[in-house]
């Protein structure tokens, strides 16, 4: 897993709450069996209608928001069922960051197990950070995870707080099985020993 430290990047507003898990990547792409490509799915039905015409209303189909890696939003993001392909699909369309009021358990837990830095805000910071990005074209923010500290360039600085442990998963890019494999010689002196008193 890619470990994360500093992020400079464009923000995208989606300016909804109680944004759930099916809405970020609708039931019926959820066959394919690769972690992969669920990024030309997220928000579908947001960015595109029956007919297939892209909805120009929607952030993510304006010209403005290309390119952007730190995604806003609004109270309860994620909430819904549990299904991890949310995460992918953010992931893989290009966010490493979401900041919300506040997130699904089960959609935040599963972010950092994908590399995605979720952050909590009040509804007062949260609301400025969209006022920011409206009346700005090409708004950035720079979020440093080693200092937990949000920044841009107009003066801006918010702390934000978040699990040490939950930290450490981001900076050293590490999943369950990565954190795992750190205990390695130990698991295989182990296996060894077993094996060895099995012999006797």
């Amino acid at each position: 897993m890619q470990p994360f430290n500093q992020l400079n990047g464009l923000v995208t507003p989606v300016d909804r709450v109680n944004v759930d898990t099916d809405a970020i990547i609708p039931k019926q792409f959820l066959k394919r069996i690769e972690r992969s490509g669920f990024g030309q799915f997220l928000f579908f039905e947001w960015r595109w209608d029956e007919q297939g015409n892209v909805i120009p209303d929607f952030n993510l189909n304006k010209p403005r928001y290309q390119g952007s890696t730190i995604l806003i939003s609004r109270a309860n993001f994620g909430c819904g069922s549990s299904r991890e392909h949310a995460p992918w699909a953010i992931l893989d369309y290009g966010y490493r960051c979401v900041i919300a009021p506040s997130f699904a358990d089960i959609f935040y837990n599963n972010c950092f197990k994908n590399g995605i830095l979720p952050i909590k805000l009040s509804e007062e910071q949260v609301q400025d950070l969209f006022e920011r990005t409206e009346a700005q074209e090409g708004y950035s923010l720079h979020v440093d995870l080693e200092n937990k500290v949000i920044t841009d360039n107009d003066g801006l600085r918010i702390a934000f707080d978040l699990d040490e442990h939950r930290r450490q998963f981001l900076l050293q890019g590490l999943d369950d099985i990565g954190l795992t494999l750190k205990h390695e010689d130990a698991i295989t002196a182990y296996e060894a020993k077993r094996a060895a008193a099995a012999l006797a």
